[in-house]
């Protein structure tokens, strides 16, 4: 600050003032080094360092206290002598008059237990040359030690371990002899503890140099220490000691300098204070604003997703009574797009972000959760159906943006926030309802139950079954008969997807959907190609036709992997016919056109199956070049039951006559049908009035009898 004060002085100012504010300057610089090289003197080189070495000089002291103890157990256990007395009937008595005894006044250790071979008999147990009780004054701990040392090939095993009076160090071992041959039986074993007496703490401070040294229960603030672990690791207590802060000795030399320092400094400290104050304050808006963008969607002003969580997370906390959440995403906000350009979707999505701010008094926030999904957080006793009415009545009239009349409608996906119920919880839940409302239908509205749960725990039990199912070739395929309507022959077969499972039949209309969601599809369209043209290799004579997901032919690898497969195979291309439904035409056209043509180079034809059920244009048929078609069930049955059902479905043949495109129909089941659709120019005919799907062993009695007959 003060460069720039001279820098706008210089061409008004004297040498003179220029002198005294770069003399002033520098003497602010001088004065900073000082005071920066007397804290880091205090602070790094003097408390850190002796902090550092008065850490390790503890561990060293617990660990040499740990030495001493383990390689005395270690002396005394591994002792032909006592191997020999304790398997002896006068155990006990040797035992006293070398341990016991001795632990009345043995600096080395406090008391001496001997457990029997059985690993719990008491054999002799002396604390300060008095008997006692071990488990009593250990706690079930000593036996778990007990437990652990009794293989003679273990070291000592030593544990800081809970007293009646304290705690103590105790060392356990195999009582064996100094040379081991052969399998020795069950041993007694030898244990040895030390008491963390005062004694002891003066000692370990003396050697250590840490003055002060104590033992506490719990780590005490502004002290050094180093915790204390029994053998499950749970800190038993703390050595704790005062630490000698050189750093203020230092302090008290330096200190003159610093008050000098001080002093020069308090004129240049004000001023950066005064700046400090201010870029806080600029600093404070600019951390306010970013928690807000944090928090909120740019473009509607509401919570989003973190923001909403937050919110929810605040509320649960709060006094108030449980919220609600309504998930509302909007039906037909994407044609909006696509007609009217992101402009216009951008101010629909803020008008209607507007609209569910003020809907109901009860809503205390709005959250936008993404493209065309909002949240409505409801705090009070409105009921669910009041307020999906008061949400969805939003939408029952247009939306109005610079002359053009826009209509949208909502799904509402709602749930009520119980206890023990998280917000992420509470969100997934009306998400899970939001799903189903969707799958309804549009300006639905769902509210959460738990069979929404047990629904999705069924399928994903599904998904497994159907994943086993395909790995296991448990899919089978069955054949339905393609016959020449002028002559009545069979000239080629439908291979179809049956799944068997011990409790019934499942329906094709069930787990190709659920394939084609889980993202089985591929697998499941690979097992049944696969199955089919093995089984079609034995009708030579015969066309085979086999259904595609549009999901499959949206795979780049899929026209690859069907070559490579009927290479594999070494079955004719030309055989083969892959029928498709128009919705590949609508998903990924590009994609679709890529696979089509690269697979219709080696010879395999496409099929547009279902056609007339859709929106399949003529259009469509041109730009994929089909090379069939086959009308839908639909407008077959159409002939029993509409009057115009005739007009209607030779219309359609003739569309595809005058493309030169021939025709199937399938889902005939009288003769009546298969006559008009005959004369109507229909060259292929499929139902159960020519066959129902067979095995494909019927499938071979079938053609045999035709070959004979």
């Amino acid at each position: 600050m003060s460069s720039k004060l001279a820098g706008r002085h210089v061409r008004a100012q004297t040498f003179s003032i220029i002198a005294t504010t770069v003399c002033f300057l520098a003497i602010a610089l001088v004065l900073t080094g000082l005071v920066s090289h007397v804290v880091v003197t205090m602070t790094r080189s003097a408390n850190e360092i002796d902090d550092a070495r008065a850490n390790r000089a503890a561990r060293a002291a617990i660990a040499a206290f740990v030495s001493r103890l383990s390689a005395t157990t270690r002396d005394n256990a591994v002792w032909d002598d006592a191997y020999t007395a304790t398997a002896s009937a006068t155990a006990a008595d040797w035992a006293y008059e070398n341990w016991g005894k001795t632990s009345e006044d043995y600096p080395l250790y406090d008391g001496a237990i001997v457990i029997g071979p059985d690993g719990s008999s008491i054999i002799s147990a002396y604390a300060k040359g008095k008997p006692f009780e071990p488990g009593v004054f250990f706690g079930e701990a000593f036996y778990r030690q007990i437990d652990a040392a009794a293989d003679p090939k273990q070291a000592p095993v030593i544990n800081f371990i809970k007293t009646e009076t304290g705690i103590a160090l105790i060392a356990s071992q195999a009582i064996q002899p100094f040379t081991i041959e052969g399998e020795l039986p069950k041993l007694s074993v030898l244990s040895l503890y030390k008491e963390f007496t005062s004694e002891v703490l003066d000692t370990l401070s003396n050697e250590h140099e840490l003055e002060g040294l104590r033992l506490a229960a719990t780590a005490e603030p502004g002290l050094l220490d180093t915790p204390i672990t029994d053998m499950k690791g749970g800190v038993i207590g703390h050595l704790v000691w005062p630490s000698k802060a050189p750093g203020s000795a230092v302090f008290h030399q330096v200190y003159p300098y610093v008050a000098a320092a001080s002093i020069i400094l308090v004129l240049f400290l004000v001023g950066v204070l005064l700046v400090g104050a201010s870029e806080a304050r600029r600093l404070r808006q600019l951390a306010q604003t970013a928690l807000f963008e944090a928090n909120h969607d740019s473009l509607s002003g509401l919570l989003n997703r973190h923001g909403l969580l937050s919110l929810l997370e605040e509320l649960e906390a709060s006094d108030s009574s449980p919220p609600r959440l309504h998930l509302v995403d909007l039906d037909g906000f994407k044609a909006v797009n696509d007609a009217w350009g992101h402009a216009v979707g951008d101010e629909l999505i803020r008008m209607v972000s507007t609209a569910l701010v003020a809907c109901h008094p009860e809503v205390v926030a709005a959250a936008r959760l993404g493209g065309d999904e909002f949240a409505l957080v409801q705090v009070g006793s409105a009921s669910g159906e009041e307020m999906e009415r008061t949400i969805l009545a939003l939408f029952a009239e247009p939306f109005k943006i610079e002359g053009r009349t826009i209509e949208i409608g909502a799904s509402i996906g709602a749930a009520a926030c119980t206890t023990g119920v998280s917000p992420l919880e509470l969100l997934r839940r009306a998400d899970m309802a939001l799903y189903r409302a969707k799958a309804n239908g549009r300006g639905q509205a769902v509210e959460y139950d738990f069979e929404l749960d047990r629904e999705r725990q069924r399928v994903a039990e599904l998904e497994s079954l159907l994943k086993s199912a395909i790995n296991g070739g448990a899919i089978e395929a069955v054949f339905q008969p393609l016959v020449s309507a002028s002559t009545g022959a069979i000239t080629g077969l439908e291979a179809l997807a049956r799944w068997r499972t011990a409790t019934g039949n499942i329906s094709p209309e069930i787990f190709i959907p659920l394939a084609e969601r889980c993202g089985l599809i591929d697998a499941l369209g690979a097992h049944m190609l696969k199955t089919s043209i093995e089984h079609a290799r034995s009708w030579p004579d015969l066309a085979l036709s086999v259904n595609v997901s549009p999901i499959q032919l949206c795979n780049p690898e899929f026209a690859a992997e069907v070559i490579s497969l009927l290479q594999e195979l070494d079955f004719d291309p030309h055989r083969l016919t892959l029928e498709i439904t128009e919705g590949v035409l609508i998903t990924n056209p590009d994609q679709a056109r890529r696979s089509i043509d690269h697979l219709k180079r080696v010879g395999i034809k496409f099929a547009l199956d279902d056609f007339g059920c859709g929106y399949a244009s003529i259009g469509a048929l041109r730009q994929f070049g089909f090379d069939r078609m086959k009308i839908d069930r639909s407008l077959v049955s159409a002939l029993d039951e509409a009057t115009n059902g005739a007009d209607v479905l030779r219309a359609t043949i003739s569309l595809a006559t005058a493309l030169q495109i021939p025709v199937t129909a399938e889902g005939i089941e009288n003769s009546r049908q298969a006559a008009i659709l005959r004369d109507a120019g229909c060259d292929q005919l499929q139902g159960y009035l020519m066959g129902k799907p067979m095995s494909a062993s019927d499938i071979s009695s079938k053609l045999q009898e035709e070959t004979a007959a």
